[in-house]
């Protein structure tokens, strides 16, 4: 092939590559890019400003939840890019139309290859939604449990007590079974509480009410329960129930265990522990080898 034929062979429509070397069609392109660049440029300045006056909104208003105002900034800002995109083909001459259909079927094909990411996609979008979890709560998802860092679109992000990084991809989130011990702002904690059999019962009742109701995170209401419900081996067994601020449960449990303890103590009444006698029986009459 020469240069003539070079020159006249089309390569972009009916253009061959002597019309696309003139000064108009070179001025043509070179406004179009530009233009193109201007329209990137203020697509992405109004996408970045359009997402943080969304996510700003739940900064503002306590109200609003955080997980869902991002997750809608988000959407917010790839929705405006993408119009930027196909603008920018516009200006280039680019049939939309003809490149929506290709890119569909290509989502589709992607789409079959990729049902793990989109199912993960899916069940972010519906927690993201319903919001049975937020950034914040302390849950139990599928055996792990821990603070609420993050919800993307494709995992959940858990800090456990110890303060290690959890990700669980969020089909998993979506379809177990989820504990969130942060929805209410109260909680009832419960001991099993020991004495022994000759331990006076009444005053044993009294010294383990008294010792609970003194701590200020003590709620009066709901009113306390505290009653014999075992029988043990070695030991009569009180069921004790206080309700307090979610917040407070785990150190109000467990300081109200030792406390009671200390006070039966001081109270002269026995907490038994498991004990075994063993009887060694020596026959003399036995007959020996």
């Amino acid at each position: 092939m020469n240069l003539d034929q070079l020159l006249t062979t089309p390569i972009w429509g009916d253009r061959s590559l002597g019309d696309l070397l003139t000064l108009d069609t070179m001025a043509s392109l070179v406004g179009s890019l530009v233009s193109a660049l201007v329209i990137l440029f203020l697509g992405m300045l109004l996408a970045g400003w359009a997402n943080r006056r969304i996510t700003n909104l739940a900064r503002r208003y306590q109200r609003l939840d955080d997980t869902l105002f991002n997750f809608l900034g988000s959407i917010t800002r790839y929705a405006i890019l993408a119009f930027a995109v196909i603008f920018i083909l516009n200006t280039f001459g680019i049939r939309t139309t003809s490149l929506v259909a290709v890119v569909g079927a290509a989502g589709l094909a992607v789409g079959l290859a990729l049902q793990g990411t989109l199912s993960n996609v899916a069940a972010g979008v519906m927690i993201i939604l319903f919001r049975p979890i937020k950034n914040g709560d302390f849950v139990e998802v599928g055996g792990e449990s821990g603070t609420v860092k993050d919800i993307s679109l494709n995992f959940t992000e858990l800090a456990s007590l110890d303060n290690v990084q959890i990700i669980i991809p969020n089909s998993q989130v979506w379809g177990n079974t989820i504990t969130n011990y942060s929805v209410y702002p109260t909680r009832r904690a419960q001991w099993t509480f020991g004495v022994g059999y000759g331990a006076n019962l009444k005053k044993a009742e009294e010294i383990i009410l008294e010792t609970i109701k003194a701590d200020p995170r003590s709620h009066a209401e709901p009113a306390p329960f505290i009653q014999v419900t075992n029988l043990g081996d070695s030991s009569v067994d009180f069921m004790v129930r206080f309700w307090c601020d979610a917040s407070e449960y785990f150190g109000y449990k467990a300081d109200m265990t030792r406390k009671v303890k200390e006070a039966l103590d001081a109270g002269g009444i026995e907490i038994p522990f498991p004990t075994r006698t063993v009887h060694h029986v020596n026959d003399a009459s036995a007959p020996r080898d």
